[in-house]
């Protein structure tokens, strides 16, 4: 049994992709010490965005409001800046909560781009997590009682979950897909390896409630039960293409009655890039500390790359839609170039993102790379966008997808270097 307050969930089992394996670091998922020199993961105090909530809340500079239905669910989100229309919905009972959940309760989760926030209707606590520039993934429990000043606890154990394979060796979050029987409850032996974008849709989200439209293509969503699991298997999508939940659980309880396509697929690229950005960052200030170097780190930066770049994204076979107002709530935000153009534009119809650079490249966890592995990075991946680097890893990048990426962040990632930028036209 689980000892903390897990936020990311669960599918069906299957052999891994040689495509999944791929985008690993080259193998190198072992778990890093990290609470010893120089990470000290549990000594150093956070920063991340639900530490400085909560100074703010002791300073009296924020006040939440409690909600008499859902508790302090609706005021956390509106302080942590997360859309209500991210919520996603999962019954596999794999919490600390276990108990509350099943097909007819499942728990609810929102996020955006550095924080995950999970309730449970009637549970007696919320559980929350956020990514921390520095440390990674940092957890979190909230009480569900009403009080002048609520106080997050921070939870050490939960990284004897959250610290595997499945989080490439660092404190981080991870999505799972498996089978469960009728009443939530996880079916031994069915638990597979992570779900990220390079997983095909076919093999997602068992242990999960989807709405949205996905076409012919099919999921593992919404299967309560071995028997829903069989019929699955002669009727392919035969609980697919739901446009909400009110037929299979009691959506007032919730604060949509969906748990969106959209936001799962990218759920599922933003947390393992937040994976590799705390390894790339973990490796670095190892190596450096033990080498003054970082030149064993080749494949890992490569690695690193070819996941920024879906290089192995698991194509769209037709087109996918979800909630509007989630949609617009992702790109309300984007940083956009001269010619409107912004990496948080999202495709769905052969893929998930128009322009293949993850969004984190943003993120205050890759601004916090360590700066000489920063720099090398995009120093890799100028080179790759201008076609100087030749690499096979990155051959499957088109020239106006490069070409595209190149000019957006241009525009919009600050501090650049200098070479970045355009040569002048001589006069």
């Amino acid at each position: 049994m689980m000892h903390c307050p897990r936020i990311l969930l669960a599918l069906a089992a299957m052999s891994i992709a040689p495509s999944l394996m791929a985008e690993d670091f080259q193998g190198s998922t072992h778990a890093l010490r990290h609470d010893d020199d120089p990470i000290n993961y549990s000594a150093e105090t956070p920063t991340d965005r639900i530490a400085r909530l909560q100074a703010q809340i002791a300073s009296g500079g924020v006040k939440l409001k409690w909600d008499e239905q859902f508790g302090w669910l609706p005021a956390v989100l509106e302080a942590l800046k997360v859309p209500k229309s991210s919520q996603m919905l999962v019954f596999s009972q794999t919490s600390l909560q276990r108990r509350a959940i099943n097909p007819r309760n499942p728990r609810a989760l929102f996020f955006n781009e550095d924080v995950y926030v999970g309730y449970i209707p009637h549970a007696p606590m919320m559980e929350i997590s956020a990514v921390d520039p520095k440390l990674g993934g940092v957890f979190y429990s909230l009480d569900q009682v009403p009080q002048d000043k609520p106080a997050f606890t921070r939870s050490q154990d939960c990284i004897q979950c959250h610290v595997s394979g499945r989080t490439l060796g660092v404190p981080g979050h991870f999505v799972r897909s498996l089978r469960t029987d009728g009443g939530g409850e996880i079916i031994a032996g069915t638990d597979t390896n992570e779900v990220n974008h390079c997983t095909p849709l076919a093999d997602r989200w068992g242990g999960w409630y989807v709405t949205g439209q996905h076409g012919p293509q099919t999921h593992l969503g919404n299967l309560v039960g071995l028997s829903a699991f069989d019929r699955h298997s002669g009727e392919p999508g035969f609980r697919g293409n739901v446009g909400d939940l009110t037929d299979l659980i009691e959506t007032s309880k919730y604060l949509t009655p969906h748990s969106d396509i959209v936001a799962l697929m990218v759920l599922e690229h933003q947390a393992h890039m937040h994976n590799y950005i705390t390894r790339l960052n973990y490796e670095t200030r190892i190596m450096t500390a033990s080498y003054g170097h970082i030149r064993y780190l080749k494949n890992q930066v490569n690695a690193f790359l070819r996941f920024l770049l879906f290089t192995e994204e698991a194509p769209l076979s037709a087109p996918v839609s979800g909630v509007a107002q989630y949609v617009a709530d992702f790109t309300a935000h984007a940083l956009r170039d001269s010619k409107g153009r912004s990496l948080r534009d999202l495709d769905l119809q052969t893929r998930m993102f128009r322009y293949p650079c993850s969004f984190l490249i943003y993120s205050e966890a890759f601004d916090e790379i360590p700066p000489a592995m920063r720099e090398h990075l995009l120093q890799r991946l100028h080179a790759i966008l201008t076609g100087e680097d030749t690499d096979p890893q990155f051959a499957g990048l088109a020239a106006n997808d490069r070409q595209a990426i190149l000019e957006i962040l241009r525009e919009t990632k600050p501090n650049l270097p200098g070479y970045w930028q355009p040569l002048a036209a001589k006069p």
